[in-house]
């Protein structure tokens, strides 16, 4: 495994292109472009103000920059650096801005979602879509970038409006039965999509692409519902996430639950293998430095952690949630199935320390990790089972079914890896932290 040098980054902004040649990053208002393996600066772009979003089209050819300070959205070309092009909201603001999976049109959410207005790179047309609703998730495209959902609100009522992507037509509009819709997501067939309603009620709602109500799921009632959801790469299975500490797997069949997941913190199945972080203790030779050289008083002097398989029954940190504040850190935050549909990674936020990986295959309890530290984030590698996970320190941590390690980041000064993004291809990974960033090189033996 080898690392790059740290580059400076701003507001964890650092994105591999979709045909994994180029890697795109932020340092305050200008926008750098690396070619991926040797890392040298392509291309450099100075924007208005500084950048708060970007985004790289389906094709690689252009970079969105949105600056919601200002209102303002600056694409570049690659192919054409002298060519650029500005979208000023004006007055109506801007909290917002995305992509269509053409990559020539721009999606723009005015403030207090007034309005969503399109944008067209190829013939400068303005198109406007009216009611937007304002929540954490109202826009969702299929994979195959046919067909956009819009959730919308008129009326005191929730809408969905689908959108044909290559004219922007009007394909369907339905309400649905949510007292206030929270999210919406296509699975990747782009044959269901998923609509979920606030976490005051749990209400999960399928819908075909003609608009019809498949199926509806109440878990309970009475108590905060759901908290995130994920669609297997295959669509066959949908987990959802909740405040009560559980994920349930409904089947794409009859959309029934299969079954459900629960995250005690103790654990006692024998079967479960459970790889306890602990630190190693200093080696004789750094004892023996009573004043190191500077470059080893960072993390490259951090101490280095391994992996125990601990014995079960093992008692997991756990954190009582303040029950007078919105949001409590309770519940399944964070879920990811593998690409190959085999496992299920999930965080429960009262044991913020812990990784919980489900075997999908057979529904149970595989693997628990229990870090030192807080998860941060965890995302699977795009081509095989094998996780990337960090807890704002200075190591990357990688699971596999063949194994766990944690690897130490040789960086100068106090590099918090925050986030992680692997390549499209599975061979590197960027390791983004508050100031900086960082590729990984793994192997190509530990890549396969």
């Amino acid at each position: 495994m080898n690392f790059s040098q740290p580059f400076k980054l701003s507001g964890l902004l650092g994105r591999f292109s979709p045909d994994g040649k180029c890697l795109a990053s932020c340092v305050q208002y200008r926008l750098v472009i690396r070619d991926v393996d040797t890392l040298q600066i392509l291309q450099l772009y100075t924007c208005l103000d500084q950048i708060q979003y970007i985004e790289w089209s389906s094709d690689s050819l252009f970079v969105l920059c949105a600056m919601y300070k200002r209102g303002i959205v600056q694409v570049w070309s690659l192919e054409q650096p002298d060519w650029h092009c500005k979208i000023d909201e004006g007055s109506v603001g801007l909290v917002a801005s995305c992509w269509s999976p053409d990559g020539r049109h721009i999606l723009n959410t005015t403030e207090f979602h007034l309005r969503i207005t399109v944008w067209s790179l190829c013939t400068k047309s303005v198109s406007y879509i009216k009611y937007p609703k304002a929540c954490q998730q109202g826009i969702a495209f299929t994979k195959d970038g046919r067909y956009m959902a819009l959730a919308e609100r008129r009326d005191c009522k929730d809408f969905i409006s689908l959108f044909v992507c290559s004219d922007w037509q009007l394909l369907r509009h339905f309400d649905t039965e949510t007292q206030d819709l929270f999210g919406i997501e296509w699975a990747p067939n782009g044959c269901v999509l998923a609509v979920w309603d606030t976490c005051l009620e749990y209400k999960i709602l399928l819908y075909s692409l003609d608009g019809r109500l498949l199926s509806t799921y109440r878990a309970y009632e009475w108590s905060l519902g759901i908290k995130s959801i994920a669609w297997s790469p295959s669509s066959q299975f949908l987990a959802i996430g909740s405040y009560d500490e559980k994920v349930r797997i409904l089947n794409h069949v009859t959309w029934k639950k299969i079954t459900e997941f629960e995250h005690p913190a103790i654990v006692t199945n024998p079967k479960t293998i459970v790889y306890k972080e602990v630190e190693k203790s200093p080696s004789v030779e750094t004892e023996r430095l009573s004043f190191p050289p500077r470059a080893l008083t960072s993390s490259l002097f951090s101490t280095p952690s391994k992996y125990d398989i601990s014995e079960v029954p093992v008692s997991l940190q756990c954190v009582k949630p303040v029950a007078d504040k919105a949001n409590p850190k309770i519940g399944i935050g964070m879920l990811a199935f593998s690409p190959d549909n085999c496992f299920l990674a999930t965080k429960n936020d009262n044991i913020p320390n812990a990784v919980w990986i489900w075997d999908i295959q057979k529904l149970k309890l595989s693997v628990v990790l229990e870090q030192l530290g807080a998860i941060q984030s965890f995302q699977w590698d795009p081509r095989q089972p094998r996780l990337a996970v960090c807890t704002g320190n200075s190591k990357v941590y990688l699971w596999s079914p063949a194994g766990c390690v944690s690897v130490q980041v040789p960086m100068e000064g106090d590099f918090q890896i925050l986030s992680v993004c692997w390549h499209s291809s599975g061979d590197s990974l960027a390791l983004l932290s508050k100031d900086n960033f960082c590729v990984c090189y793994l192997e190509r033996e530990e890549a396969k």
